[in-house]
């Protein structure tokens, strides 16, 4: 039997509401953390460069890596002008 915005099967009953709530909560979950790899890509690219995302100076360093073997590395870096400091997963070339 059908209720309004209810569906009533074998006795449990699933709210409409709660349904889409849901559905919304993982649907911007996947956005926000699409937006967040995309901002990643970008400060990585200007790390790579050797540019600091933050002051946008020429003064950010290889700090430490971390991994070995066919693990993925990561590294990170620190610019010594404003203090920014973050690390990046980097794919291990491994060749068996």
């Amino acid at each position: 039997m059908e209720i309004y915005g209810k569906i009533e099967r074998k006795g449990y009953t699933i709210d409409f509401f709660a349904v889409f709530l849901i559905i919304f909560i993982f649907i911007a979950s996947v956005v926000g953390y699409y937006y967040y790899l995309k901002e990643k890509n970008v400060e990585f690219s200007q790390v790579n460069e050797g540019i600091c995302p933050k002051c946008h100076n020429r003064t950010i360093d290889l700090v430490d890596i971390r991994g070995s073997g066919c693990s993925p590395k990561i590294v990170t870096y620190r610019c010594y002008s404003c203090g920014y400091e973050n690390s990046f997963t980097e794919e291990a070339s491994c060749s068996l």
